[in-house]
């Protein structure tokens, strides 16, 4: 008997020829795998390209791929540190400049990003010009940045804004140049050694992140202390070029035409001599631009771990001490401003007198010249500063070797960390300090550390503040009396003027109001008559309702 044939039920159509791979895999209908997801990836990325014949084993090949990954990832964020960190000491406010440079950054990365998409056909010749062009333009910013701000002050109108143009064109070059190099990475890695895309990436970016935390910490402890912002620049130029130079030429060669790779040699020699000679004329740049700076009578230029430092003034001139960009003393007058900023808060008791800042030692001088000084504590944070008021003929000489009087103790640290661990108490506490709309020194006029500085103060105890000329910015002046006020001080506020030249003082003390005296001795120079006449003048200047500034809402220069 013959069986009827069973019917295919309508849920299971027949299989169709092909429906199996030649391997016994089975395929969709369109013929895709289980690796269907990664062809896709790399279709939908850009044009498929063959896998190179290398001069090293695929593995060897990826690692060196990597490695490159690191060293430039590592100088990227050098550069980037670099304009952050030079832009804040030419041009100050260092919270605008690094918000500036970081944003005009990551934007330019992006673009970049998109425009190497035109260019990974031709990837490994495309990425040996990014690195070229990245070296010499990173390598080169710090020199053209600090030309700028010394030669552009001599003009005036838009000329004067130069640096500040100049650094926002070179972060978004820069960053366009290193937002063009992981799409690059990316492919040639991949002509390597197919990998599905999420594991190429994640590879990537490993190296990336791990480049740049080097070159975050090699920027602050090796670059800059050791060879300074100009040559710690052009030498990570150099290693930028090398770097690309040696991944293109020596792994990808066979993907280059033989003028292509006659090219890349030629164009990274061209970029590798020329920051080899302008690295050897950095000494005769600076000096040349610090001339343009301070002009022509330059006696001292120091660079500390806080700041330039630079002395001015031949024999029979006037001497200046510049801080930073900015002129901080001069002896035309600065007999009026230690005098006014000192003796007002020496008029109590002032047996132990605290100084913080002054590490000119010219407010030092002045505390000594008043009878009854037993013990000064100076508290000044850079420390070649405090080198150079014991040692420099000029300098020593205009603060009568007050640094080197017995009764006086002068220490190196941060002003705020040494209030906060400080137990000792002091009948007069002086704040010469920065000007507070310096990022740096912004904290040293917070509520905080008013606080700290009333800790400080024995019973009956005064401090005096400078804050700056009340007539150029009365805010900034009333606003730091204003937080005194909210540390639980009583203020009497005054200034100190000779000529045109005026400047802000602010004496506190807890408990009562602070009455505005001079001691009866050293006679002669800022005495009870000009205080008074200073109390007058900034009294018209008063700026009401004005909230404190602390460590966390920084107020000045609003």
């Amino acid at each position: 008997m013959i069986e009827p044939r069973s019917a295919v039920p309508p849920a299971q159509p027949p299989p169709r020829p092909g429906a199996e791979g030649s391997r016994g895999v089975l395929t969709d209908e369109r013929g895709f795998g289980p690796d269907a997801p990664a062809r896709e990836a790399g279709r939908a990325a850009g044009p498929e390209l063959l896998p190179l014949p290398l001069p090293v084993r695929p593995g060897v090949g990826r690692l060196l791929v990597l490695f490159a990954v690191f060293v430039c990832a590592a100088c990227g964020l050098v550069y980037e540190l670099e304009l952050v960190a030079l832009a804040s000491y030419l041009l100050g406010d260092s919270v605008t400049q690094a918000s500036l440079v970081l944003s005009v950054m990551v934007f330019a990365m992006g673009i970049g990003s998109l425009l190497a998409k035109r260019l990974c056909s031709r990837a490994a010749a495309a990425f040996g010009v990014i690195e070229a062009a990245l070296a010499l333009v990173g390598g080169c910013s710090a020199l053209a940045l600090y030309g700028a701000f010394a030669w552009s002050g001599r003009f005036p109108g838009a000329w004067a804004s130069g640096p500040s143009g100049l650094l926002i064109g070179f972060t978004f070059v820069i960053g366009v140049l290193i937002g063009g190099e992981v799409p690059l990475l990316m492919v040639l890695i991949q002509r390597i050694r197919r990998q599905e895309a999420g594991g190429a990436v994640a590879d990537l970016f490993a190296a990336d992140y791990v480049g740049a935390l080097v070159g975050g910490l090699a920027f602050p402890f090796l670059l800059l202390p050791f060879l300074g912002q100009l040559t710690g620049a052009l030498l990570t130029g150099a290693v930028n070029a090398c770097a690309g130079a040696a991944l293109v030429l020596g792994l990808f060669h066979r993907d280059l035409s033989r003028r292509a790779r006659w090219t890349l040699l030629v164009l990274n020699a061209f970029v590798l001599g020329l920051l080899a000679m302008a690295a050897t004329h950095v000494g005769d740049f600076e000096r040349a631009a610090r001339r343009a700076v301070f002009g022509d009578d330059v006696r001292v230029a120091v660079h500390s771990d806080v700041q330039d430092i630079v002395l001015t003034g031949r024999a029979g001139q006037p001497l200046t001490l510049y801080l930073g960009d900015g002129p901080r003393v001069s002896s035309a007058d600065e007999r009026v401003y230690h005098q006014g900023l000192v003796r007002p808060a020496l008029a109590g008791p002032h047996e132990r007198v605290l100084v913080l800042g002054g590490g000119d030692g010219l407010a030092v001088r002045e505390v000594l010249r008043v009878p009854g000084v037993r013990a000064v504590d100076v508290v000044e944070v850079d420390r070649e500063l405090l080198r150079l008021a014991r040692r420099d003929p000029r300098l020593a000489g205009l603060n009568r070797h007050a640094l080197d009087d017995p009764r006086v103790h002068a220490v190196s640290a941060d002003a705020f960390t040494w209030l906060r661990v400080n137990r000792r108490r002091f009948d007069a506490v002086v704040a010469d300090l920065p000007d507070p709309r310096q990022t740096a020194a912004t904290k040293l006029y917070s509520q905080e550390f008013y606080g700290l500085m009333k800790r400080a103060l024995a019973p009956g105890g005064r401090s005096v503040v400078h804050v700056g000329p009340p007539g150029h910015d009365a805010r900034d002046y009333w606003r730091a009396e204003r937080t005194l006020r909210a540390a639980g001080l009583r203020t009497a506020p005054y200034t100190a003027k000779k000529g045109r030249a005026e400047w802000g003082f602010l004496l506190a003390a807890s408990g009562e109001r602070p009455r505005l005296a001079v001691p009866s001795r050293p006679r002669g120079g800022f005495g009870a008559r000009e205080l008074r006449a200073g109390a007058r003048r900034v009294a018209a200047t008063r700026v009401r309702g004005l909230e404190p500034s602390t460590l966390v809402s920084p107020r000045y220069g609003w």
